[in-house]
This record gives structure tokens, sequence and C-alpha cells, in this order.
């Protein structure tokens, strides 16, 4: 199992958002997708990066509303579920947006060796470590699954949540999958700390204190 730095990964989740022009970045994409609003990119090392909404109003305007996947609408109403091909229930708008992104992996025939996402690219991670059995990280991670309790392949991901992030609780009748690292930092702006610069000072703060490991897995 691929062993990867909780740091680096928090650095390549901000990098994702500008990562076709970012220096350290961009010369690394083997593939990108840009599809029905879903983004991604695989790295020549077999990383998947998966960008989701870096603000609390991106998520708020477009996630809490509708989204869009080939041409079909999809609520984010808790109410709204879909039974994934493990027999998961799944928001089946994130079961949408995480299909979108298997199905261009799958058709380049070629299985990611790491996942890392942030928001609704987050949602994306836990579905997609759990189809594929292998690694991951989602930052900023929404709940994606409506049934509590253990499933297969639910170890696989970790999430990382600030306790003044909001949308780490939404939709509120779901639950997270994998592990799940609930980070209070000292450091704190007024109003909700969504976007990904808060989360990579939130590790940087909870590792320098003990209290994240290293890598994950452990």
């Amino acid at each position: 199992m691929h062993r990867y730095p909780l740091k680096t990964a928090a650095q390549l989740a901000l990098a994702s958002y500008s990562a076709t022009t970012h220096g350290s970045v961009a010369p690394h994409i083997a593939h990108s997708l840009d599809r029905n609003d879903v983004q991604a990119h695989l790295l020549d090392n077999g990383v998947l990066l998966i960008p989701g909404s870096n603000a609390l109003m991106d998520y708020v305007r477009f996630n809490l509303r509708v989204l869009t996947f080939g041409g079909k609408r999809y609520t984010m109403s808790d109410t709204t579920t879909e039974k994934g091909a493990s027999g998961t229930i799944w928001h089946q708008g994130f079961l949408r947006h995480a299909k979108e992104i298997y199905d261009w992996i799958e058709a380049l025939e070629r299985k990611p060796s790491y996942i890392i996402g942030h928001s609704l690219g987050a949602t994306a991670t836990q579905i997609l470590t759990k189809s594929w059995a292998i690694a991951g990280i989602g930052f900023a991670a929404p709940r994606p699954r409506k049934a509590r309790g253990p499933v297969v392949n639910d170890g696989f991901c970790l999430c990382i949540t600030r306790v003044d992030d909001p949308v780490c609780n939404l939709p509120g009748s779901f639950h997270h999958l994998g592990r799940v690292e609930k980070c209070r930092p000292r450091r704190s702006i007024f109003g909700p700390n969504h976007a990904m610069k808060h989360y990579r000072a939130a590790v940087d703060e909870y590792q320098a204190a003990g209290k994240l490991p290293q890598k994950w897995p452990l």
C-alpha cells in the first residue's frame, strides 16, 4: 500500500485548483479531465488530484443547490440517494461526480496509486478509494454515505476536517467514509474555514503538535 506524506498531500490539494499552470505540478500532469463541471488530474507518479469548491460560497452557490452531469440535474437534498456498484447507498450527486472520474480513469486503463481531494473532490476521494481499494486523503470533506457502520474497503480514506468548517457536517443525515480527523486549530479566521489554504495550515499545526500522522496510511 502506497503511503503518502500529509503535508505534501495538502500542498498538492491546494495546487490542484491551478494545476495546469502551477510551476511544480503542471510538468507532472499525465492526463486531465474537464467535463460536465468535473475536474481531475492524474500525475505521472499515479497520484489522482481532484479539486472541488475552494470557498464556502462556491459550495453554497453550487453544491447545495444542484449538480449537473451529462445534462441531468441532481439535487443536494438529504433524501436524494443512489445505490453504487458496491451496494453502498451514496448521495446521488456525489456519486455521479465520482463516477465521471471513475469512467475517465477506467478508459485510460491506468489505475491511480493514490487519491487526494478537497471539498467536493474529497467526497469523490472517499468513494473512489473504496471503489479501487487504494489509499487517499480528503480535505474539507462533506459526507457522501447514507448508512452508518462499516462497509467493505471503508478504511482506505483519511478525512481531515475542521470544526470551524460547516461543510464537513453536510448533508446532515449522511456520514463520512474511513478515518476522520477533526482539527480545532488555534488560528482561525472570522467565519468558516473551508478554503484549502486553511487546511494546509491546520495540517502544519497539528503535525507539529503530534496530533496528526506524518503519512497515510499509518
